[in-house]
């Protein structure tokens, strides 16, 4: 098998780069290379977990996308490099029972770009990675998703039963996920209720707590944000606790440096990222938190035509800040390369310009109502606060815009409408 240009990685970067490239340049040319079958936007794995978004309804297939965007998908994962001579190894893909369904197979290329994002970071806590859930795939989601429902039935039999139940949920990271699984679990919760568990009270038996090492949540972005934020989930009952170092986590608690322990039905880890450790088995240049070092212009460091961009990326920009691991920036790179790559393709130079991060905000959500958020405006050092139905709305055409971009408008349109009706006749919840 061989691609002119290899995509690594079919996330929001990686995804948006082979659908733009494709359209111009055909599947003969352009690969993409994944290791699951369907695409859902990370930003919304949140929603699926609290089980406000289907995952299968909200899936989009990577050979359906190459169908209609020209490209090539092949279905396995990256497992070797061989950059010598511009090889890649592809794992085989085995049923659950271990039978093989595809080989293993080598995909020779001109140019690679390696888009596969980034995994959690659990900081060496004890029981951290044995007893939480980390939001990093679609199928992590369902887990947390099929787990809170058995706790609330659970907590619902036992009410009716005259028994006292509660379903504690522990959330370690008052970043944006943590932050927005808080908010979307409080709304989620009510919505439960309304379908059958008809002991539970969700203000008196959803007890939620997020836990944030740092003296705020959501610590990168604006004071007014982080406060409007923290304001919001007080009022739906959240308990947010900061300046909290966790130090080891166990089936049913969570402990943290002053000896106070927290009761946990369920735990979420959002505290960190990194990049996926088999990067640093490829003979490509990593950091310390396993990412791979790249230039200005995307390429990988000691290479010309092997590239890396989103969060597997450790991108310095010109003014020496590394650039942060969010979906904007991915979008941003994923559009920088497409130009370079098309540039390349048609024999053309690529030219010296180095990608340039541009910040254009943040908006956090909190559910299907509210946001809160800052955009950047196009003077340096202005920013303007956003909140309540606007800022939610802003949020939304973030989805929007990215199904755009590799559905087409057309297509992101009628899609659009059809889950509004799909939504209007279906359970505000996915009960199963």
């Amino acid at each position: 098998m061989r691609g002119e240009i290899v995509i690594v990685g079919g996330g929001a970067g990686g995804l948006e780069l082979a659908s733009k490239l494709g359209r111009k340049l055909g599947p003969a040319r352009v690969m993409l290379v994944d290791s699951r079958l369907t695409h859902i936007w990370k930003p919304s794995l949140h929603e699926v977990a609290a089980g406000t978004l289907d995952a299968h309804q909200e899936g989009l297939s990577y050979q359906m996308l190459a169908h209609d965007n020209g490209f090539t998908f092949v279905y396995g994962a990256l497992t070797a490099l061989d950059t010598q001579t511009r090889k890649l190894s592809v794992s085989p893909v085995l049923t659950p029972d271990g039978e093989q369904i595809l080989p293993e197979r080598v995909v020779e290329f001109a140019s690679l770009v390696i888009a596969v994002g980034s995994t959690s970071n659990y900081f060496g806590v004890p029981g951290a990675q044995e007893h939480t859930i980390s939001l990093n795939a679609t199928e992590d989601a369902e887990r947390f998703r099929l787990s809170l429902l058995k706790q609330l039935a659970q907590a619902d039999a036992a009410r009716g039963a005259g028994a006292d139940a509660h379903v504690n949920v522990v959330i370690i990271g008052g970043g944006a996920t943590g932050v927005e699984l808080a908010a979307e679990l409080y709304e989620a919760s009510s919505v439960y209720a309304s379908y059958g568990f008809a002991n539970l009270r969700p203000e008196r038996d959803v007890r939620i707590t997020l836990l944030e090492g740092a003296p705020r949540i959501l610590a990168p972005l604006p004071e007014r944000v982080a406060a409007a934020a923290h304001k919001l989930l007080t009022e739906r009952g959240v308990t947010v606790v900061t300046e909290c170092r966790v130090t080891s986590i166990e089936a049913q608690r969570v402990t943290d440096s002053k000896g106070v322990q927290y009761p946990a039905s369920l735990c979420v880890w959002a505290a960190g990222i990194r990049a996926p450790a088999f990067l640093g088995q490829l003979g490509l240049p990593t950091n310390k938190g396993g990412q791979i070092e790249v230039d200005g212009m995307l390429r990988v460091k000691g290479f010309t035509d092997i590239y890396a961009l989103g969060d597997c990326a450790a991108n310095i920009g010109p003014d020496g800040k590394q650039v942060p691991p969010r979906a904007q920036a991915a979008h941003q790179q994923a559009d920088y390369l497409r130009k370079r790559l098309l540039r390349i393709a048609t024999r053309k130079s690529p030219g010296e310009a180095p990608y340039v991060y541009l910040d254009y905000g943040s908006l956090v959500s909190f559910g299907h109502r509210n946001s809160v958020g800052s955009l950047m405006g196009s003077l340096k050092g202005l920013n303007f606060f956003v909140d309540g139905l606007f800022a939610r709305m802003m949020y939304a055409s973030l989805h929007l815009m990215h199904h755009a971009a590799v559905l087409g408008a057309l297509k992101t349109g009628v899609l659009a409408v059809a889950r509004f009706l799909i939504k209007r006749s279906s359970p505000l919840v996915k009960l199963h």
